[in-house]
Order: C-alpha cells, then sequence, then structure tokens
C-alpha cells in the first residue's frame, strides 16, 4: 500500500514507536483503515478533507482583501506578489525606517528582497538577521516576518520598548527566503518545501535550503538523493538563496549580533548545534534569552514551547542556516519552530496567524533587548 508522506520527509524517518503524519487520497483511505485497524496500529484523522483545507487558504475568496496595500490584513497568507507588492509600498511610505534591497536572485530569477528596518541614528549600528519561508509550505512564517514589520512601524511611536530596539539596532528581515518554492507551493503543491532548481539526471527539482550550507553539509539528517526532502545538494551553496544570503551575512558578520530563522511546526525555540551533540562556547548567554523567551511567549496564551540544542531538542540535521551562522561569529543563533504540534502542521488556519503572531512577537522582542544588555 503507497501513501504519500507528508510529515516526516521520507519512509526511513518511520520508527517503531514515533507518530507519523500521512496523507491519502479517498480511495485509499478506504483500504487503509481496515488495514491498520487489522494490524491494530492506533491512529487519528486529524483533517478529514485535506483538498478542501488547502483550497480555503489559497482561494480567492479574499483576493481582494489581500491586494489593498492601505488595509493590508495580516491576518490572512499572501502569495508571494502581494508580499512584494507590500515591501514595496513600505519602502516608498516608510522611508525613515523602511529600506529595501535585493541581496541577489533565486535561481528561477525573482530577487530576493530584503527590508532594513530602524532608525538611522547612527552610522554604525548593531543588527538582528531575521528570515522567513526557507521551507515553501511553512507559511506562518513569512506571515510572521510581515507581523514583525507591522509592529515595529505600528508601535515604535508609543511602545518604549520597540523604540529602544529600532533606535539601538537594525533589523533585515527577508520575509520569504526560497521565493520559488514559496511560490510553487501557492500556484502547484502546497506541501512543496525545497527550492526549484532542476536536477537533469533525476529529474528531481530542489534542495533543501537548510541543509546547503557549509557547516557539516550532508552529513547526517541530510541526503544525498536529489528526490528525498532533505537533499543537501550536489555542493555546499549550490542554491543561488543560500549563497547570495551567505554572501551578505558574511559581508555584515561583524555588525549582525543575531540570526533568527523561523519554521513550523513544532513549537520550540531551538539553539546550536543541530549537527552534534555539544555544547556551545556561550551556553550560559544563549541558554538564559531562550528560557526568557519562551516565558514571554507562554504569557500571551499559555502555550509552551520547548527549548534547547536543535540536536537533542528536535533531530540532528547538518548544513543548517543556523550553525552556519553560530560558526561565522554570529553568537545569538535561534531556529524558531511555530505552532502547532501535528493537528494543522503545515495547514495551520488563518485564524491562528494572529495569536501565533502575537505571542511570537514577545519572545523576539525578549531576545532582542537581551542582545542589547551585556551577558557574561
Amino acid at each position: 500500500l503507497q501513501v504519500d508522506l507528508w510529515q516526516p520527509s521520507s519512509p526511513f524517518h518511520i520508527i517503531e514507536g514515533t507518530v507519523t503524519d500521512v496523507r491519502v487520497s479517498q480511495n485509499t483511505t478506504r483500504s487503509l483503515l481496515p488495514y491498520l485497524q487489522q494490524a491494530n496500529i492506533p491512529y487519528t484523522i486529524l483533517i478529514p478533507d485535506l483538498q478542501k483545507a488547502i483550497e480555503n487558504q489559497t482561494g480567492l475568496r479574499s483576493y481582494r482583501n489581500r491586494r489593498s496595500l492601505s488595509e493590508y490584513n495580516y491576518e490572512v497568507y499572501h502569495s508571494l506578489e502581494e508580499i512584494q507588492d507590500w515591501m514595496h509600498h513600505l519602502n516608498r511610505t516608510h522611508s525613515d525606517l523602511v529600506h529595501m534591497f535585493s541581496v541577489g536572485k533565486s535561481y528561477e530569477g525573482r530577487p530576493l528582497y530584503v527590508l532594513k528596518l530602524g532608525k538611522r541614528s547612527r552610522p554604525y549600528k548593531k543588527a538582528v538577521w531575521i528570515d522567513c519561508g526557507i521551507h515553501a509550505r511553512e507559511w506562518i512564517g513569512p506571515a510572521f516576518c510581515q507581523w514583525f514589520v507591522k509592529e515595529a512601524l505600528q508601535t515604535y511611536q508609543t511602545d518604549p520598548a520597540m523604540r529602544k530596539m529600532l533606535t539601538q539596532l537594525y533589523f533585515y528581515i527577508m520575509p520569504v527566503f526560497n521565493v520559488d518554492g514559496y511560490h510553487f507551493s501557492w500556484t502547484n503543491d502546497r506541501f512543496w518545501r525545497k527550492t526549484r532548481s532542476k536536477n537533469t539526471r533525476f529529474h528531481c527539482h530542489g534542495v533543501d535550503a537548510n541543509r546547503n550550507w557549509k557547516v557539516k553539509w550532508c552529513d547526517e539528517g541530510a541526503s544525498f538523493h536529489p528526490c528525498d526532502d532533505t537533499y543537501c545538494g550536489p555542493f555546499p551553496e549550490s542554491e543561488p538563496e543560500v549563497k547570495a544570503v551567505a554572501h551578505f551575512l558574511r559581508k555584515h558578520r561583524k555588525q549582525i549580533k543575531a540570526y533568527l530563522s523561523f519554521h513550523a511546526y513544532a513549537q520550540m525555540l531551538l539553539y546550536p548545534y543541530s549537527y552534534k551533540y555539544a555544547t556551545i562556547p556561550n551556553f550560559n548567554c544563549v541558554e538564559s534569552a531562550a528560557y526568557n523567551a519562551v516565558n514571554a511567549l507562554q504569557s500571551a496564551y499559555g502555550v509552551r514551547y520547548r527549548y534547547g540544542p536543535a540536536s537533542s531538542t528536535l533531530y540532528v540535521s547538518s548544513g543548517s542556516s543556523m550553525d552556519w551562522a553560530y560558526k561565522n561569529g554570529i553568537p545569538y543563533a535561534f531556529a524558531f519552530e511555530l505552532r502547532d504540534t501535528g493537528h494543522f502542521g503545515f495547514l495551520l488556519p488563518e485564524t491562528l496567524i494572529k495569536p501565533t503572531c502575537t505571542e511570537t512577537m514577545l519572545a523576539v522582542k525578549n531576545i532582542t533587548l537581551h542582545l542589547l544588555k551585556k551577558c557574561h
């Protein structure tokens, strides 16, 4: 019996005693359920009609809502075109705090836009890098990046903490890292994860942009096979998106003090290392920042995030952006795994965008304010 694996990314990750999500057609369901009952395998139907749930998110029902830049709706998911229009709009209308630029082009030739956010108060300022949407199907990531910018611009005048952040720091925000993959997840396959580069030998598209960094590249937790979801690519930084961001981070490594990457799903706050079980040199400072951040996050709706080194808290993976950032001298490197823990998974409903972003905002502000204090 063949099933289309949703998460984890390949059958080799199915281990006895673990929970596995699968996505099956209606016809398969009729034959699968009796088999599971007969084999005494416990199961739960999470989403009875997955196709309908997908259409609810990508459908045209709120297209006009989404398009209006003056009344931009931050509580719906936006297509790549809409997000880029929104970025251009902010660049024009908030030039005192926002500067938009491109770090390069994607495999399919799309610009890789970044917003530089902050008060031009002095020539040199420390900075925080934030990226969302390395994995195409994790739509709540780009939604959070947009939410962060909205909150920064709306509360700059009234919130002393935000004013301090934007006065003392710059924020480099990349709402959609994997632009080609994200576009493809809107037009062709809602559960697409990788980039869209071509592999002529295997006729498979894409590389996992979070396994393509030059840090223990293609070791444990990554695959050499081009058709796998965790394919590390033919060589480190083979993907133009990864290469462009790595080049920018290298160039600004003395200025950038924190790297924050937003993923889904698991409700975790992770820090290095991903590729090995070992304690980072500045563990006390990073651990204390993570502890305070998850407590701040929990204060909003009572949602508790697990936190710790990625290898022991989630799983071992090599070639990740977070490990690379840390190894390249960025002392605070974190990866957020946003809501939920598997009921909706990558199809987190739009009604949960606001609570997810509200609580995450508290954690990010907490980490940022931690940076501004000296930690020994």
